[in-house]
């Protein structure tokens, strides 16, 4: 996933970076920037989605079936269990469901000490 940014400019404006793109996983990094926090440099919880909307959706992509088949993410659930101030987060991405017409995937994102600050359970439609 070298173009990233290239194929989803806010990955680029928010510094997203893919490490592993499979269709079993994918896993990415966000570096902890003053840009991205709401009040008291709290990384803000739309950076983190964005961030796990990102990799679902390189996930959900690399699950499409043949033929030219695209994706969109249709419904989002987040929770927040703990806030970012320095540092970075790491996404780790996993398909719960692979369907004709839905592929739902799962993020939990994670702080530099591995503690889970979020988990994200998204579907995505797949568009033909």
């Amino acid at each position: 996933m070298e173009n990233l940014a290239d194929i989803v400019p806010l990955a680029g404006t928010l510094g997203i970076e893919v490490s592993k793109a499979d269709p079993d996983e994918v896993l990415g990094r966000m570096d902890w920037a003053p840009e991205r926090c709401t009040a008291a440099g709290v990384l803000h919880g739309g950076a983190l989605m964005a961030f796990a909307d990102t990799l679902g959706g390189v996930c959900a992509f690399l699950n499409l079936p043949e033929g030219g088949a695209t994706t969109a993410t249709v419904e989002s659930k987040t929770n927040f269990f703990r806030a970012v101030r320095k540092g970075h987060v790491e996404g780790v991405t996993r398909p719960l469901h692979v369907g004709r017409t839905f592929i739902v995937v799962q993020t939990d994102v994670l702080d530099a000490e591995q503690r889970r600050v979020a988990q994200v359970t998204q579907t995505q439609a797949v568009l033909s």
